[in-house]
């Protein structure tokens, strides 16, 4: 049960920082407590941990104009952050997950700015279908985060420059671009803020959630445990991930995510594979490939063996379906 409602707020807008504290806050959340992470990046695009990045987003477009490519942990698509945009993170013991009471905090909070807002697709926040607000999750050795974003005043050139959305994911709405499918509050809001927004969040918080508010102070943060998080997430490695070349691709849109899947064969065998996903599932996601390799190319055969691994029974059967 949560009686404690702790709000921490940071300056710092360097996305790798930012999400070594998130990762780092989330190690640190006690029993009974919850905490509201608000958080800037500058200039960034941040994308799942399954995803492609080259598939994603213009990264020499965005490098060349002093933007900054960061992979987060959870799973979900990739988001464009500025300084007109606010992250906000519920960090909670896992047995007190409540993912209809943090989405009423945002949403009671936009309400009381005048903002009326709905839940759409699989994982947003919308007005009139148009969406200012993407949401992923994670869950590791018992606590969970809820995380997302807020868009108040991005700046919707470079978000349409630096993004690159599939066809996949535009045709079946019948819009065609990616600015085409977002929103900035201030179009429904003219006067927000983000400091606006920041206050009417931390008095929803506890208020939804019934426990006792607080705003910690200072950086319950180790300074060389940061340190050395943050370098973790700045890596190439972890940015850029699976780079490798395979000899078939196939691509398809979901209900759960749109994925690229890549693999070799021979005779009749998977040799290899990488699956790159925008799907929030993302444990299971990133175990799918191994699970493949050694695998007889049948789809009863292909959606047995994902099934083995604990894969989604649905997610199993449309990965065996693609492959067949």
């Amino acid at each position: 049960m949560i009686v404690r409602c702790s709000t921490y707020e940071t300056g710092q807008v360097d996305p790798h920082v930012n999400l070594a504290r998130e990762e780092c806050l989330l190690d640190a959340v006690e029993p009974g407590q919850a905490i509201l992470y608000l958080w800037q990046n500058e200039r960034t695009v941040v994308i799942g941990r399954n995803q492609n990045a080259l598939d994603e987003c213009d990264v020499v477009a965005l490098e060349a104009e002093g933007g900054t490519l960061a992979r987060r942990l959870s799973g979900g698509g990739a988001v464009y952050h500025d300084l007109g945009n606010l992250n906000f993170t519920f960090l909670v013991p896992t047995a007190d997950w409540n993912l209809d009471l943090q989405t009423k905090v945002l949403t009671r909070a936009l309400a009381a700015l005048g903002i009326h807002a709905e839940k759409g697709g699989r994982n947003d926040l919308s007005i009139g279908g148009r969406k200012f607000s993407g949401h992923a999750y994670y869950h590791r050795s018992g606590k969970s985060y809820h995380h997302g974003t807020l868009m108040v005043h991005v700046d919707p050139e470079r978000l349409s420059r630096y993004l690159t959305v599939s066809p996949l994911k535009l045709g079946p709405k019948g819009v065609s671009s990616v600015r085409s499918r977002v929103m900035n509050l201030v179009d429904a809001a003219p006067n927000l803020t983000i400091g606006d927004l920041k206050a009417a969040l931390a008095e929803a918080f506890p208020t939804v959630l019934g426990a006792r508010g607080e705003v910690l102070d200072g950086d319950p943060i180790a300074e060389e445990v940061l340190a050395r998080t943050a370098e973790r997430y700045r890596s190439r490695a972890w940015v850029l991930r699976d780079t490798r070349v395979f000899d078939i691709t196939r691509q398809a849109r979901f209900s759960w995510g749109t994925v690229r899947l890549d693999y070799s064969t021979g005779q009749g065998v998977i040799c290899d594979a990488a699956l790159y996903s925008d799907g929030l599932e993302a444990d299971a996601i990133e175990a799918i490939p191994a699970a493949l390799a050694g695998c007889t190319l049948d789809r009863v055969l292909v959606q047995e063996r994902l099934g083995t691994i604990g894969v989604p029974e649905e997610m199993a059967r449309d990965l065996a379906a693609l492959l067949a």
